[in-house]
């Protein structure tokens, strides 16, 4: 109950300054009761503003350094308050990287999603772990009226070494989570 409640203090404290304020540089994605609507409604503002079908756009992520000074980018948006699972950021190499011993969670620095149309996609396939992001460690979810689960969110490419495949990844069960179990 006392997470419960420090939680919900930190999501009113989030859109309150959201509302003082006005649109904030980054945006707390746990922070956001239904985050696919948030993602759609960035895809639908990027979209209109390019006069673009929104079925043809993909978000591209890129993974900032933990020192990078901040500031609202042109497109898309910044987002933080995920969690690495069976992994760690390396921020040296901008990659996944081996958990250090015994350390479950690692946080993950601000990521810059930008829309991107599917057929200018730059991203080499090869080179990421296609992680999914769910909204708690359960890993599961319903899917509800609306076509969405319940639990995953969207599926966030991590950049990876040439020495590990995404299947390497695969096996140790590697996820990103948007709330921790406390």
């Amino acid at each position: 109950m006392v997470s419960y409640v420090a939680d919900l203090c930190a999501r009113i404290e989030f859109f309150q300054k959201w509302i003082d304020e006005g649109i904030p540089e980054a945006f707390w994605l746990s922070g956001f009761y239904f985050t696919q609507s948030f993602l759609t409604g960035q895809l639908q503002n990027y979209a209109r503003t390019l006069k673009l079908p929104i079925d043809t756009l993909i978000w591209n992520f890129k993974v900032l350094k933990h020192s990078a000074e901040l500031s609202r980018p042109a497109s898309g948006c910044l987002a933080y308050g995920i969690f690495v699972d069976g992994a760690r950021w390396d921020d040296d190499d901008s990659v996944i990287a081996e958990s250090l011993p015994k350390v479950l969670f690692s946080g993950l620095p601000t990521i810059h999603l930008t829309p991107c149309e599917t057929s200018k996609d730059p991203t080499d396939r090869r080179m990421v772990y296609p992680s999914p992001l769910y909204k708690t460690s359960g890993r599961k979810g319903t899917l509800t009226t609306t076509g969405h689960s319940t639990n995953f969110v969207m599926t966030l490419l991590l950049p990876i070494t040439k020495q590990h495949t995404e299947k390497y990844w695969a096996k140790r069960g590697v996820a990103c989570l948007l709330q921790l179990d406390d």
